[in-house]
């Protein structure tokens, strides 16, 4: 992949943390799905979300960027209470299925170039507009297919699509629910690699992953769950605890050497 860098527009500072939840808890009914769970997340880390069916993984998210409110403790994006945070390019959000989507008959440049309207509305854009879509266009490596319908193409290469239509937005923070599923081998090794990247260019990446090999490979940082927190810090103290075990209530080794 070409040496090619999008330059975040916001100043992130390590006092302001990107995400972060005190004391939160959620039910959808008198059940609890979440509970108990205070995290933050700062400006630049890769994170990966991790735990069996049905632990929360996916309320926590929408916890995370304001798409629910809690009914008990405070979320927060950017310092601002989750739920009035309205500087939606500044979050690039990838919904679980969202590479399966074949609904919009509309060219790959097209969805990329939503990206912009946070910052242009629908008039037109500008030379320095279009500039942006094609440099994040080239970053996910989808140039050559900028003009071929979405509908066309492969779940990998849409999942590309949306990725570019973030970094359209000048995203800081990206959040991917389970982006994999539906997309071949060959094309999650590169999206790996893709995010591997945008990390490395100081963008904050928070992964939903059932592929536990993906999430310790590649992510820094593990945050094993199941309603409430069972653990949260380094991928290497992850891998050698015994927290997934706890998480999924089994004593089997769940992550071998491979």
């Amino acid at each position: 992949m070409e040496e090619l860098r999008m330059t975040p527009h916001h100043d992130n500072t390590a006092d302001t943390p990107a995400i972060e939840l005190a004391d939160v808890a959620f039910g959808y009914t008198a059940t609890p799905v979440v509970e108990d769970i205070s995290l933050a997340v700062s400006p630049g880390e890769y994170i990966g979300v991790v735990g069996p069916n049905g632990s929360g993984k996916s309320t926590l998210m929408k916890l995370m960027l304001g798409l629910l409110r809690p009914d008990r403790g405070r979320a927060r994006l950017f310092g601002v209470p989750a739920h009035q945070f309205d500087t939606g390019s500044r979050i690039g959000y990838v919904a679980q299925h969202a590479s399966a989507s074949k609904e919009m008959p509309i060219t790959v440049r097209e969805v990329v170039k939503m990206g912009r309207f946070p910052h242009v509305g629908f008039g037109q854009l500008s030379a320095d507009d279009w500039a942006v879509v094609d440099e994040a266009l080239d970053t996910v490596g989808m140039s050559a297919f900028a003009d071929r319908r979405v509908t066309e193409l492969s779940g990998g290469q849409r999942q590309r699509a949306f990725i570019a239509r973030a970094l359209a937005g000048e995203a800081e923070l990206l959040v991917f629910d389970e982006p994999t599923v539906g997309v071949d081998i060959e094309s999650v090794a590169a999206f790996y690699d893709l995010l591997d990247v945008l990390h490395d260019d100081g963008i904050t990446v928070v992964l939903i992953e059932h592929d536990l090999g993906a999430v310790t490979e590649h992510a820094e940082r593990v945050i094993c769950l199941n309603r409430e927190l069972h653990f949260d810090g380094p991928t290497a103290e992850f891998v050698d605890s015994d927290a997934l075990a706890r998480a999924f209530g089994t004593t089997t080794a769940v992550l071998g050497d491979d």
